[in-house]
Order: C-alpha cells, then sequence, then structure tokens
C-alpha cells in the first residue's frame, strides 16, 4: 500500500502564492506518475497537473504559466507552486500518483489518493 500526505494549503489573496506538498511512502517499488487534481464545489474534479517518471509535464489550460508543478525522487514528493492565484482556483486539492509496489516477489501497479487540502484565493 501507498499513503499520500499533503501539505502546504490555506487561504490566500488573489495574485498571491502557494506551494503544495506531497509526500508518497511505501513499499513503492517505482513512481510511474504523480499529480494533482482540485475538486470545487458542485463541480467534477479535474487534472491540474500531472508529471510522469520520465520528467514530462502536463498542465490544466486554465493553469498553464501560472503553476509548476516538479519532484524530489529522493523524497518520493511532488510539489505544486502556485503563483497569480485567482478566485476561481478555489477548491480541494489531491495529490494522485500511479504507484509500483512491491507484494513480496509480486510487483502490483496501483492509483492512489491523497486526503486533500483546502486552497482557498479571496478576491
Amino acid at each position: 500500500q501507498v499513503q499520500l500526505v499533503e501539505s502546504g494549503g490555506g487561504l490566500v489573496q488573489a495574485g498571491g502564492s502557494l506551494r503544495l506538498s506531497c509526500a508518497a511512502s511505501g513499499s513503492i517499488f517505482k513512481i510511474n506518475a504523480m499529480g494533482w487534481y482540485r475538486q470545487a464545489p458542485g463541480k467534477q474534479r479535474e487534472l491540474v497537473a500531472v508529471i510522469i517518471s520520465g520528467g514530462s509535464t502536463n498542465y490544466a489550460d486554465s493553469v498553464k504559466g501560472r503553476f509548476t508543478i516538479s519532484r524530489d525522487n529522493a523524497k518520493n514528493t511532488v510539489y505544486l507552486q502556485m503563483n497569480s492565484l485567482k478566485p476561481e482556483d478555489t477548491a480541494v486539492y489531491y495529490c494522485n500518483a500511479d504507484v509500483t509496489t512491491t507484494q513480496g516477489i509480486n510487483f502490483i501497479r496501483g492509483n492512489y489518493w491523497g486526503q486533500g487540502t483546502q486552497v482557498t484565493v479571496s478576491s
């Protein structure tokens, strides 16, 4: 099993910045991809940004140029630097990881979610 622990959410004024962190732990053999999703009240959960094992990244159009996803492989941690925040960025942000774990002699690939962290941007 894999545990994802998020931190860094909070309340910020429009135009401000926040940095989210998500640390993965457990019987990790390989992290195939890690990313951030968000869900605003009354809306579906949506992809914000993802970084895959080779280092490639992908962003939602709404955050391109403002958000940057990065990772520290040694710490199994992914970060989301959010700049120029807007009120419409307000949501619960969830960390997601596609991870291959070792269970005895087996390798099992699974998808995991963090508990979510609230980001609120005031106008």
